[in-house]
């Protein structure tokens, strides 16, 4: 074992007196004698619109949803700056909420928001309350037994 010291610390003498530790000088990278051609292109322009092409903006969409207790949906118009809208969707409380919404020109977004129906809220029952899951396995017992004397 002493022999085994005697040879690391040899070792790691002889590594420490073969490092060099003055700093290496390495020269920076050539740098090219030329310029790199700038692009001659220009980007195209995107086409302009006027402002009476943009107030003549004009659709009608209409979605539902209707499956399975899932009952919701959207209906929105536009003619110009006038924008018209509505959406129902069934909250889990059973309630109904409808969304009605305008947009005129710049005057921003105005919502009215409704609900049908009276919130109900379901007792919870014993089954229904939630524990934490409790481990599937026992956790092994000690088996330590005194050293014999004798």
């Amino acid at each position: 074992m002493a022999a085994f010291k005697i040879a690391l610390v040899l070792a790691l003498a002889v590594a420490c007196a073969l490092a060099d530790e003055r700093p290496r000088y390495t020269a920076p990278a050539p740098r090219p004698s030329y310029e790199a051609p700038r692009p001659s292109y220009s980007a195209p322009r995107p086409a302009e619109r006027s402002e009476e092409e943009y107030d003549e903006a004009k659709y009608e969409f209409e979605w539902k949803v209707d499956e399975d207790g899932n009952n919701f949906g959207q209906s929105e118009s536009r003619d110009g700056d006038e924008t018209k809208g509505s959406y129902v969707v069934d909250l889990p409380d059973g309630r109904r909420q409808t969304v009605t919404y305008s947009v005129d020109g710049d005057s921003g977004f105005v919502a009215e928001v409704s609900y049908e129906g009276e919130a109900q809220y379901q007792e919870e029952s014993e089954e229904q309350r939630y524990e934490a899951p409790r481990p599937a396995y026992e956790a092994p017992r000690p088996s330590y037994q005194a050293p014999r004397r004798g």
